[in-house]
């Protein structure tokens, strides 16, 4: 069987992406082989592309996907042909010190989708490309007919992160929460405050236009900063979700004595962060770091998603789908940002 791939070469190579069909390798013990029904252009790659975050090449980019079932050799599982899944983005060992903890994104033997060279593994890593292959430390979980594909590209890395951040969100009576960032992981997880409990939730960032859909998500779009006058020492969790640094003084202003702050978007060295310990002690403040997300949390997304389907517009927050051929465009297009997401699709 043949598979085709949209190699990144660099930044730097005469040709960025290109295009090859080659054969599928055999499976592994505990590989499943899955063709690409739909991917969606991470953040993360559009860093990548932009030469703001530096990854081995050549590769095959991209993580987020749904998938259907090919063939698999987990024999003890019960995968049927056609099954539609999302996997976790990140393959662990479930035996090293940070597995047993609980961190399976930072496994000693980690191997992450969309971020390895295409000599690491089977050359079908990432989710750019009509199939992937399926290493046998990855959690995967089916998909529902409730959720269509169109939902179900994201959610193994921004509604998974999204989940392991409010495992550290306190359920606080009227509770006030402010997310800095309006992309796809602010949509989310003002969503996800909203259904923990919060009864008022703001959500601020440069899109203006998103304001109607960011109501529709149960927040308060922000796009002034009258209101870091007025909710300043009110709100008990801040949640940074757009990955600038500048705003961290204007989070801990908002919190109150005792509050929680969670970084989220900040990956990348860009991020020097202009405070001073005084600023947290004296506040009391809790300041924890959230990247990717553990197995369980991939469980919890699904969930998350079955549950609230009918009552957010989440087909909304997607924008239009470009051909896997058509990567370039697409990828040019996701760099402009008037969209939280583009589709990719084989």
């Amino acid at each position: 069987m043949l598979g085709e791939r949209i190699v990144f070469n660099g930044l730097n190579s005469e040709v960025m992406f290109s295009s090859e069909t080659v054969p599928l390798p055999e499976l592994a013990p505990g590989e499943i082989l899955v063709k690409v029904r739909l991917a969606s252009i991470c953040v993360s790659d559009v860093h990548t592309v932009k030469g703001q975050r530096i990854e081995p090449t050549p590769s095959v980019l991209g993580h987020e996907a749904v998938v259907e079932v090919i063939e698999h050799r987990r024999p003890e599982s019960d995968l049927m042909k056609g099954d539609r899944l999302t996997f976790s983005i990140a393959d662990s060992c479930d035996k090293c010190e940070f597995c047993l903890k609980g961190l399976q994104q930072k496994c000693t033997k980690l191997f992450k989708y969309g971020h390895a060279k295409l000599s690491d593994g089977s050359g079908f890593n990432g989710s750019y490309a009509s199939h992937i292959i399926i290493r046998s430390g990855t959690h995967v979980v089916k998909i529902p007919d409730i959720i269509s594909d169109r939902c179900a590209a994201p959610i193994n890395c921004s509604l998974g992160t999204t989940m392991c951040a409010m495992e550290f969100v306190p359920k606080i009576k009227n509770g006030r929460a402010f997310v800095q960032g309006d992309g796809i992981l602010g949509l989310y997880t003002s969503v996800a405050l909203r259904e923990l409990g919060y009864d008022t939730v703001y959500c601020s960032g440069r899109h203006s236009q998103r304001s109607e859909l960011i109501t529709r998500f149960g927040a308060i779009p922000i796009y002034n900063d009258e209101i870091l006058i007025e909710e300043a020492n009110k709100i008990d969790v801040v949640v940074e979700v757009c990955g600038v640094s500048n705003v961290i003084n204007d989070g801990i202003k908002l919190l109150k004595p005792g509050g929680l702050y969670l970084f989220l978007g900040m990956v990348h060295p860009h991020s020097e962060l202009h405070i001073t310990g005084e600023q947290i002690i004296r506040k009391c403040l809790t300041i924890k770091g959230i990247h990717n997300y553990a197995p369980r949390h991939l469980d919890q997304a699904v969930d998350f998603l079955i549950k609230t389907i009918e009552k957010y517009p989440y087909e909304q927050i997607m924008g239009p789908t470009y051909d896997l051929s058509d990567l370039p465009n697409a990828m040019k297009v996701a760099i402009e940002k008037t969209y939280a997401r583009i589709l990719v699709q084989p």
